[in-house]
């Protein structure tokens, strides 16, 4: 089995959509409308992607600019780091952590610079700077590089996001795999862990008063 994340998450990819053939899937509910402006709704086209997929090839594509949020200055001149920040959840939070005067880095796997590229002009046009790093924070090594670019680069860091997950379901119990499960813990545990731990250690390496920020919240001071 190769080592790069997106050969090990296709491949249980596969396993699950074989297990998943055999039986029918729910029909979705209808979206509840309850924003400043309306948002895509069921039936959407049917799409499919290998993993770990690109947001640039969805139809519709996700909503994340927050049209109606003004920025307070919340973050001014402090850095974030964003663990899948390329895409979804994580975009809008380097997006809107950028409109409060954040500098940003993201972490995102490697095909999917694209996706990244578009969150950077999103950053870039708030007035503040993006840091793009291709990483796989399911390894150790490469967390604590992806800190140590970031500290590089921006002279700190003062926010950590952990929001990168690998995420395949499965319909019945039986059909989970321990390749399957221990993809799932090295990306959505380990990683978490090995990103807060470099961090920590980072700036206890003298970074001046601002690793004591940090510390106490690991993820926000």
């Amino acid at each position: 089995m190769s080592e790069r994340p997106q050969h090990r998450q296709r491949h249980i990819q596969a396993q699950v959509a074989q297990a998943d053939r055999r039986r029918p899937k729910e029909k979705p509910e209808e979206a509840l409308q309850a924003g400043a402006r309306d948002y895509p709704a069921p039936p959407f086209p049917k799409q499919h992607q290998s993993k770990p997929g690109q947001e640039s090839r969805l139809n519709s594509a996700p909503m994340y600019d927050a049209l109606f949020y003004r920025g307070s200055a919340k973050l001014q001149d402090e850095v974030a780091l964003i663990m899948g920040g390329d895409s979804g959840i994580g975009r809008a939070v380097a997006i809107l952590f950028a409109r409060e005067g954040a500098n940003v880095a993201i972490i995102y796997l490697k095909n999917e610079e694209l996706d990244a590229e578009v969150t950077k002009q999103g950053v870039e046009a708030e007035g503040r700077k993006c840091l793009l790093i291709a990483s796989d924070v399911s390894r150790q090594k490469f967390c604590e590089k992806a800190v140590g670019r970031t500290v590089k680069e921006f002279g700190s860091l003062d926010v950590l996001v952990n929001n990168a997950a690998f995420q395949v379901h499965t319909s019945r119990f039986e059909d989970l795999t321990a390749e399957h499960f221990d993809e799932t813990l090295k990306t959505n545990l380990y990683g978490y862990f090995y990103m807060a731990l470099a961090a920590v250690r980072q700036n206890e390496t003298g970074l001046g008063h601002r690793e004591h920020r940090f510390r106490d919240g690991i993820a926000r001071k």
